[in-house]
Protein backbone atom coordinates (compact mmCIF):
# COMPACT_ATOMS: atom_id res chain seq x y z
CA UNK A 1 0.00 0.00 0.00
CA UNK A 2 1.28 3.45 -0.92
CA UNK A 3 1.82 5.98 1.83
CA UNK A 4 -0.78 8.74 1.91
CA UNK A 5 -0.06 12.40 1.20
CA UNK A 6 -0.19 15.32 3.63
CA UNK A 7 -1.88 18.58 2.63
CA UNK A 8 -1.88 21.73 4.72
CA UNK A 9 -4.64 24.29 4.12
CA UNK A 10 -4.16 27.81 5.46
CA UNK A 11 -5.74 31.20 4.92
CA UNK A 12 -6.88 34.28 6.82
CA UNK A 13 -10.07 34.27 8.85
CA UNK A 14 -13.00 34.86 6.51
CA UNK A 15 -11.60 33.11 3.43
CA UNK A 16 -13.83 30.09 3.92
CA UNK A 17 -11.01 27.56 4.27
CA UNK A 18 -12.97 25.67 6.95
CA UNK A 19 -15.92 25.25 4.62
CA UNK A 20 -13.60 24.12 1.83
CA UNK A 21 -12.08 21.47 4.11
CA UNK A 22 -15.54 20.32 5.22
CA UNK A 23 -16.42 19.69 1.58
CA UNK A 24 -13.14 17.93 0.85
CA UNK A 25 -13.54 15.33 3.60
CA UNK A 26 -16.83 14.24 2.04
CA UNK A 27 -14.67 12.70 -0.68
CA UNK A 28 -13.29 9.18 -0.46
CA UNK A 29 -9.91 8.73 1.24
CA UNK A 30 -9.54 12.35 2.39
CA UNK A 31 -9.38 12.87 6.15
CA UNK A 32 -9.10 15.97 8.31
CA UNK A 33 -6.55 15.79 11.11
CA UNK A 34 -8.05 16.51 14.53
CA UNK A 35 -6.12 18.99 16.68
CA UNK A 36 -5.53 18.71 20.41
CA UNK A 37 -6.41 21.54 22.79
CA UNK A 38 -6.35 22.38 26.47
CA UNK A 39 -9.49 24.51 26.34
CA UNK A 40 -12.77 23.24 27.75
CA UNK A 41 -15.23 21.43 25.54
CA UNK A 42 -18.11 23.62 24.38
CA UNK A 43 -21.75 22.70 23.91
CA UNK A 44 -22.19 20.65 20.75
CA UNK A 45 -18.54 19.63 20.51
CA UNK A 46 -17.36 16.02 20.67
CA UNK A 47 -14.14 14.40 21.86
CA UNK A 48 -12.11 13.13 18.92
CA UNK A 49 -14.37 14.91 16.43
CA UNK A 50 -14.02 18.61 17.17
CA UNK A 51 -10.76 18.30 19.13
CA UNK A 52 -8.82 15.93 21.32
CA UNK A 53 -9.28 17.57 24.73
CA UNK A 54 -6.46 17.29 27.23
CA UNK A 55 -4.90 19.01 30.22
CA UNK A 56 -2.14 21.59 30.03
CA UNK A 57 0.18 19.21 31.88
CA UNK A 58 -0.38 16.41 29.36
CA UNK A 59 -0.12 18.81 26.42
CA UNK A 60 3.24 20.14 27.62
CA UNK A 61 4.49 16.57 28.08
CA UNK A 62 3.51 15.81 24.49
CA UNK A 63 5.56 18.82 23.41
CA UNK A 64 8.61 17.77 25.44
CA UNK A 65 8.31 14.19 24.14
CA UNK A 66 8.28 15.39 20.53
CA UNK A 67 4.72 14.20 19.96
CA UNK A 68 3.42 17.46 18.43
CA UNK A 69 3.97 18.39 14.80
CA UNK A 70 3.14 21.99 15.65
CA UNK A 71 1.46 23.91 18.45
CA UNK A 72 0.55 27.42 19.55
CA UNK A 73 -0.92 29.22 22.54
CA UNK A 74 -4.02 31.36 22.05
CA UNK A 75 -6.15 33.09 24.68
CA UNK A 76 -4.49 31.09 27.46
CA UNK A 77 -5.01 27.69 25.84
CA UNK A 78 -2.79 25.41 23.79
CA UNK A 79 -3.70 24.08 20.35
CA UNK A 80 -1.64 21.64 18.29
CA UNK A 81 -1.39 18.71 15.90
CA UNK A 82 -0.56 15.30 17.42
CA UNK A 83 2.13 13.63 15.31
CA UNK A 84 1.08 9.99 15.82
CA UNK A 85 -2.49 10.46 14.57
CA UNK A 86 -1.22 12.03 11.35
CA UNK A 87 1.49 9.41 10.82
CA UNK A 88 -0.97 6.55 11.40
CA UNK A 89 -3.34 7.87 8.72
CA UNK A 90 -0.52 8.45 6.24
CA UNK A 91 0.84 4.94 6.79
CA UNK A 92 -2.67 3.60 6.14
CA UNK A 93 -2.55 5.25 2.70
CA UNK A 94 -4.95 8.08 3.53
CA UNK A 95 -4.77 11.65 2.28
CA UNK A 96 -4.59 13.88 5.35
CA UNK A 97 -5.56 17.54 5.55
CA UNK A 98 -4.33 19.89 8.27
CA UNK A 99 -6.33 23.11 8.51
CA UNK A 100 -3.88 25.30 10.41
CA UNK A 101 -2.51 28.84 10.42
CA UNK A 102 0.63 29.91 8.59
CA UNK A 103 3.10 29.68 11.45
CA UNK A 104 2.05 26.12 12.27
CA UNK A 105 2.04 25.14 8.59
CA UNK A 106 5.64 26.23 8.14
CA UNK A 107 6.66 24.31 11.27
CA UNK A 108 5.11 21.13 9.88
CA UNK A 109 6.81 21.73 6.51
CA UNK A 110 10.18 21.83 8.29
CA UNK A 111 9.51 18.43 9.88
CA UNK A 112 7.73 16.89 6.89
CA UNK A 113 9.13 18.46 3.68
CA UNK A 114 6.87 16.28 1.54
CA UNK A 115 3.78 18.15 2.84
CA UNK A 116 1.91 20.15 0.19
CA UNK A 117 1.00 23.67 1.34
CA UNK A 118 -2.21 25.20 -0.05
CA UNK A 119 -3.19 28.79 0.73
CA UNK A 120 -6.83 29.83 0.32
CA UNK A 121 -7.32 33.52 -0.50
CA UNK A 122 -10.41 35.71 -1.04
CA UNK A 123 -11.12 37.29 -4.43
CA UNK A 124 -10.09 40.64 -2.94
CA UNK A 125 -9.40 42.37 0.38
CA UNK A 126 -12.71 44.22 -0.01
CA UNK A 127 -14.50 40.86 -0.28
CA UNK A 128 -12.65 39.55 2.78
CA UNK A 129 -13.77 42.57 4.81
CA UNK A 130 -17.33 42.09 3.54
CA UNK A 131 -17.34 38.44 4.65
CA UNK A 132 -16.06 39.30 8.12
CA UNK A 133 -18.75 41.96 8.53
CA UNK A 134 -21.49 39.68 7.17
CA UNK A 135 -20.85 36.83 9.58
CA UNK A 136 -21.32 39.26 12.48
CA UNK A 137 -18.89 37.66 14.93
CA UNK A 138 -16.40 40.54 15.18
CA UNK A 139 -16.69 44.24 15.97
CA UNK A 140 -15.01 46.98 13.93
CA UNK A 141 -11.73 46.83 15.86
CA UNK A 142 -11.53 43.05 15.59
CA UNK A 143 -12.19 43.18 11.84
CA UNK A 144 -9.41 45.74 11.47
CA UNK A 145 -7.09 43.47 13.45
CA UNK A 146 -7.95 40.46 11.31
CA UNK A 147 -7.32 42.40 8.09
CA UNK A 148 -3.90 43.36 9.49
CA UNK A 149 -3.22 39.72 10.33
CA UNK A 150 -4.26 38.71 6.82
CA UNK A 151 -1.69 41.12 5.43
CA UNK A 152 1.05 39.44 7.47
CA UNK A 153 -0.11 35.99 6.36
CA UNK A 154 -0.11 37.03 2.69
CA UNK A 155 3.59 37.85 3.02
CA UNK A 156 4.20 34.09 3.43
CA UNK A 157 2.48 33.14 0.16
CA UNK A 158 5.77 32.46 -1.70
CA UNK A 159 6.45 29.61 0.75
CA UNK A 160 3.26 27.79 -0.28
CA UNK A 161 3.06 25.27 -3.11
CA UNK A 162 -0.35 26.45 -4.31
CA UNK A 163 -2.62 29.48 -3.93
CA UNK A 164 -6.34 28.93 -4.54
CA UNK A 165 -8.92 31.71 -4.82
CA UNK A 166 -12.19 31.00 -3.01
CA UNK A 167 -14.52 33.05 -5.18
CA UNK A 168 -17.04 30.23 -5.63
CA UNK A 169 -17.06 27.32 -3.20
CA UNK A 170 -17.43 24.33 -5.52
CA UNK A 171 -14.91 25.68 -8.02
CA UNK A 172 -12.43 26.19 -5.16
CA UNK A 173 -13.06 22.70 -3.78
CA UNK A 174 -12.58 21.19 -7.25
CA UNK A 175 -9.28 23.03 -7.67
CA UNK A 176 -7.97 21.66 -4.38
CA UNK A 177 -9.18 18.17 -5.38
CA UNK A 178 -7.20 18.51 -8.62
CA UNK A 179 -4.09 19.30 -6.54
CA UNK A 180 -4.68 16.25 -4.34
CA UNK A 181 -5.28 13.96 -7.31
CA UNK A 182 -2.22 15.28 -9.18
CA UNK A 183 -0.06 14.73 -6.09
CA UNK A 184 -1.31 11.17 -5.72
CA UNK A 185 -0.74 10.43 -9.42
CA UNK A 186 2.81 11.80 -9.20
CA UNK A 187 3.45 9.55 -6.20
CA UNK A 188 2.09 6.50 -8.02
CA UNK A 189 4.27 7.18 -11.07
CA UNK A 190 7.38 7.63 -8.93
CA UNK A 191 6.72 4.39 -7.03
CA UNK A 192 6.06 2.47 -10.25
CA UNK A 193 9.23 3.69 -11.93
CA UNK A 194 11.36 2.99 -8.87
CA UNK A 195 9.95 -0.53 -8.64
CA UNK A 196 10.55 -1.13 -12.35
CA UNK A 197 14.10 0.18 -12.00
CA UNK A 198 14.72 -2.11 -9.04
CA UNK A 199 13.42 -5.11 -10.98
CA UNK A 200 15.56 -4.16 -13.97
CA UNK A 201 18.74 -3.90 -11.89
CA UNK A 202 18.05 -7.26 -10.27
CA UNK A 203 17.16 -8.96 -13.54
CA UNK A 204 19.39 -11.92 -14.31
CA UNK A 205 19.88 -12.63 -18.02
Amino acid sequence: MSRGSLFIVSGPSGTGKGTVCSELIKCENIFLSISATTRNMRVGEKEGVTYFYTTEEKFKKMISDGQMLEYASYNGNYYGTPKKAVEDMLEAGKNVILEIEVQGALKVKEKMPEAILIFVVPPSIAELKKRLIYRGREDRDEIKRRIGEASREFSQLPKYNYVVVNDELQRCVNEVLDIINATNEKQRIIERLLNELKESVNYDD
